[in-house]
């Protein structure tokens, strides 16, 4: 399992429930990344997606305290530990945390690889990710080359979890 997340300066990924910052070619990044395999989200990172509904072209794991059910494409999931036993037993292969910052926080442990945009900029944001530049065990693979858009510097990042080993969840 690995995740995928879009940071400020200081490691902020949202204000009020959305993104503070959106960046065309993040947005198709994501999609590259994620079609055609499996998204963890929160409830109310779902809410943020278009129409609220789950993304296509993908299987939506829902890490939520809620009932119900979440639209086609979606399943429901608990607790860490569903979602891992979702994972294992559908095989699934390609499995990416989009958050929000709890779902993050939980799943981190679980994860190989970090592909993080980190935008050199420092909006107002109230919800966070830990930084993986001070975190025990994280290093900086592949640091990307900087582009620019509207004036917001930003790169495409890939964090290894060299605590992770192999990238099994089992």
């Amino acid at each position: 399992m690995d995740l995928i997340v879009a940071v400020d300066e200081n490691w902020g990924i949202g204000l009020g429930g959305t993104q503070t910052v959106v960046i065309p070619e993040d947005r198709k990044h994501f999609r590259a990344l994620t079609e055609g395999g499996a998204i963890v989200v929160g409830r109310k990172t779902l809410e943020d997606f278009p129409g609220g509904r789950p993304l296509k072209n993908r299987l939506n794991i829902v890490l939520t305290h809620a009932d119900g059910e979440f639209g086609p494409g979606a399943v429901t999931a608990h607790s860490a530990e569903e979602v891992l036993e979702i994972v294992r037993n559908r095989g699934l292969e390609r499995v990416f945390v989009c958050g929000g910052e709890s779902v993050y926080r939980l799943l981190l442990p679980w994860c190989r690889y970090a592909y993080v945009t980190k935008l050199y900029a420092a909006p107002e944001a109230d919800r966070f990710f830990p930084n993986l530049d001070e975190l025990e065990g994280w290093t900086l693979e592949t640091p990307g080359e900087i582009k620019t858009c509207d004036g917001v510097r930003y790169a495409f990042h890939r964090y290894e979890n060299l605590h992770k080993g192999s990238g099994q969840i089992c």
